[in-house]
C-alpha cells in the first residue's frame, strides 16, 4: 500500500489487488494517491459485487466530500435493482452530478471491467471496455450551473489525488496505472 494515504484498515493489497471492504473499517472510507496529478490517463480494472457502489476521486484534496470539493466518477452496479431511479448523472462513469455516461457497456456481474479516464485541462473522457461512455469538458458542462443544482467548487481544481471512495460495498480494483500528461 505504499503510495497510498487514507483508510487502510478497509482497503487492503491482496494478490495483486487493492479490496476496499467495509467489514475492514468503516464504511470503506477513501484512498488517495500520495501524489497529486493535473493532466492524466488512469487505466485499471475493476471487478462489482452485486449492487456495489464506489467511485473515482480525481483533482480531489485530502478532506471533504470529494463529490463536491473535487470531482467524483461513478463506479457503480448499473444493474442493481436499487439504482433504477438515478438520475442520468448518477451512473458509471459519470461525472457525478455534472456529466452523465452512456450505459450498457459494464460486463456480467463477477467479470473484471477494464477503464481507462483522460484528464487534460478542463476535457475528459472515460471508456469502459473499450467503448467511450463520457467525452465532456467540466467547465462547459457546468458554465449554466450543474445538472444537480448543487455548488462543485472543485470544478475549478485542476490538481489533487486520485482516489477510491469507499460507499460500504465490496470493490476490487488491479491493474493500476498512472501516467502523466504534460
Amino acid at each position: 500500500m505504499d503510495g497510498w494515504v487514507g483508510n487502510k484498515k478497509s482497503y487492503r493489497a491482496e494478490n495483486g489487488q487493492i479490496i476496499v471492504d467495509p467489514n475492514g473499517g468503516g464504511s470503506g472510507g477513501n484512498l488517495f494517491t500520495v501524489e497529486e496529478y493535473s493532466n492524466f490517463i488512469l487505466k485499471f480494472e475493476f471487478q462489482l459485487t452485486p449492487g456495489a457502489n464506489n467511485g473515482l476521486g480525481i483533482h480531489a484534496p485530502l478532506e471533504g466530500d470529494v463529490a463536491y470539493v473535487g470531482k467524483e466518477l461513478q463506479i457503480l452496479d448499473n444493474t442493481a435493482a436499487k439504482y433504477a431511479s438515478l438520475k442520468p448523472y448518477q451512473y458509471h462513469g459519470s461525472v457525478y452530478g455534472i456529466i452523465p455516461a452512456k450505459r450498457g457497456f459494464q460486463k456480467p456481474m463477477g467479470e473484471w471491467n477494464s477503464q481507462t479516464v483522460t484528464v487534460e485541462g478542463s476535457k475528459i473522457t472515460v471508456e469502459l471496455n473499450g467503448n467511450l461512455i463520457l467525452e465532456g469538458d467540466f467547465q462547459e458542462a457546468s458554465k449554466n450551473g450543474t445538472l444537480d443544482k448543487k455548488e462543485h467548487p472543485g470544478l475549478q481544481r485542476s490538481k489533487g489525488h486520485i482516489g477510491f471512495l469507499g460507499h460500504g460495498d465490496v470493490v476490487h480494483f488491479r491493474n493500476i496505472k498512472i501516467k502523466e500528461l504534460p
